[in-house]
């Protein structure tokens, strides 16, 4: 009995725990420039903060097109590599780009719904911002 009292108390004790960081404290200490590895990033991080959003019909539909639009994001930089050839790839990333402004649209409907989440919506506004700049200079690089 003692012994299962013992072992109950080292599985509980926050002594024996690793934490895992949370994805915002990941995207503080450190920015992250891989273009892909930020795109699914940011799409995660419109996942929690539609979660943390009360739970209204509008919000539900306007929470479901920012998930479309964010995750849309990273999986057309993804496709566009560069053995789609110039033309492929450079649809690809337009895509991407547009997708970024529509989930600045999505971003600031919501945040205009509730007040409470603004602090959260300007930080990820910021970053579809970002990511829509990247995608532009990338289509720039490209066109002749």
């Amino acid at each position: 009995m003692g012994n299962r009292r013992l072992y109950w108390h080292i599985g509980n004790s926050k002594k024996f725990q690793n934490p895992k960081p949370k994805f915002q404290d990941i995207m503080k200490k450190q920015k992250i420039y891989n273009l892909e590895d930020r795109t699914y990033l940011f799409a995660r991080e419109c996942r929690f903060f539609i979660r943390t959003l009360p739970k209204t019909l509008s919000n539900i539909e306007d929470g479901k097109q920012l998930i479309r639009a964010s995750g849309s994001v990273g999986a057309n930089y993804i496709e566009a590599n560069e053995k789609l050839g110039d033309k492929d790839f450079l649809m690809r990333v337009k895509i991407a780009r547009k997708e970024a402004k529509e989930t600045q649209y999505w971003l600031r409907l919501l945040r205009d719904l509730n007040d409470g989440a603004k602090p959260k919506a300007e930080e990820l506004i910021q970053e579809a911002v970002e990511l829509r700049n990247i995608l532009s200079s990338i289509i720039n690089k490209k066109l002749p």
